[in-house]
Formats: structure tokens, C-alpha cells, sequence
């Protein structure tokens, strides 16, 4: 297998492995361009082309910063707000009408708990890396995702669910709940009753 191989099927992988390399320094590199114009911009849609986000009708406020792009995948009517982090060194796949609050950060690295294990070293070749490996992230389609909440890797967040702002998800959320906190735990189901037309004193 090549480290890019590796990577995505979340085995311990060189992450200074020259493929990864040139792919992340790509990704950083567009992303940084894409920051730099404004949000009305058509060069925008381009750059997400450039950096493989695959989907479509997905709005990106900006800032972004993603770590390879190719690797996630979003549904239709997608938005995240300001400063949204995408660290895709597994796949990520998010579904249809899905909302990003601001400051929201997917991350599918799982270090090495054991530092000996987990601290940098210096390969036969002079360069040095250290051991990584990371777990797919998938977010269900009609999810609102609340502001400054971080997604850990290995999560699978069901459709219809709403994160709380500044949780923590490191577990499985499912389908159709409201879940907050650090870590992030379901504390009720989002039911009919929830519907704004069960709330006229909103109107």
C-alpha cells in the first residue's frame, strides 16, 4: 500500500511521505487563495473545483482551511460559516442541508495516545515524520451544526440531528437528536413539537 493508501484506510501512515506532501502543501495553498478574495468573488467556485471538494451548491463563508479537500464530500444546500477546519486525512462526508456555525472543525486524525509512539523521529532518509492515522468523519444530511463544535475522527453524526455550540463530538450521534457538551451527549429527541408552527409566540 502507499502512504496515501494507508492514510485513507486508516493505518498508521508517514505523513512526510512526498505524495502527502505536495497534496496538503496544494491544499493550503488554495485555501489561503481562497481566503483572499471576497466572498462575492466567482474565482471562489474554482478553487473549490481545484481542491476537489466534491458536491455541489455548497457555500463556504470563509475562512477555510482544509488539509487536503479531495477527501471530503458535501451534499447539496451545504454552508459553513466564518473559520471552518477541515482536517481530511480520512474521508469526510457530509449530506444534504447541512449548516455550519461559525469556528466548526472536523478532525479525522487520531494520534497515538503512548508518546513513545507518538513523538517525532528521524526516518533512514534524514527527513522526520512521525506515526499518524486517522478515522472517517460522516455527517447525515438536515444537521445543524452549531457554533465552534469539533467533530473528532470516527464519529458518525445521524441525519436530522442539531450539535450544541462548543460541544465535543467523540461518539456516535443518532439520528434525530439534540446533543451537547464536552463531550457531546444526546439529551433529547427533536420531535413535532419542536416545529416553529407549535410556536406562534415566535411570530
Amino acid at each position: 500500500m502507499t502512504e496515501k493508501e494507508k492514510m485513507l484506510a486508516g493505518k498508521v501512515y508517514d505523513p512526510a511521505d512526498g505524495e502527502l506532501v505536495t497534496m496538503r502543501e496544494k491544499a493550503h495553498r488554495l485555501s489561503q487563495e481562497y481566503n483572499s478574495l471576497p466572498e462575492t468573488d466567482i474565482r471562489r467556485a474554482d478553487i473549490m473545483k481545484k481542491l476537489g471538494i466534491a458536491g455541489n451548491s455548497a457555500y463556504f463563508q470563509g475562512p477555510v482551511q482544509f488539509d487536503y479537500g479531495c477527501f471530503t464530500t458535501v451534499g447539496k444546500n451545504f454552508y459553513a460559516n466564518f473559520n471552518f477546519t477541515c482536517v481530511d486525512c480520512c474521508p469526510v462526508t457530509i449530506g444534504d442541508n447541512v449548516f455550519f456555525g461559525p469556528n466548526v472543525s472536523i478532525l479525522t486524525p487520531v494520534h497515538p495516545l503512548c508518546w513513545q509512539d507518538r513523538n517525532a523521529y528521524i526516518r533512514q532518509d534524514g527527513i522526520q515524520t512521525d506515526r499518524e492515522y486517522a478515522k472517517p468523519i460522516t455527517i447525515g444530511s438536515n444537521c445543524w451544526i452549531a457554533g465552534n463544535v469539533t467533530i473528532c475522527g470516527g464519529v458518525t453524526i445521524g441525519d436530522g440531528c442539531v450539535i450544541g455550540a462548543g460541544s465535543v463530538v467523540t461518539r456516535d450521534i443518532p439520528a434525530g437528536s439534540l446533543a451537547v457538551g464536552v463531550p457531546c451527549r444526546v439529551i433529547r429527541e427533536i420531535t413535532e413539537t419542536d416545529s416553529l408552527q407549535n410556536h406562534p409566540e415566535l411570530f
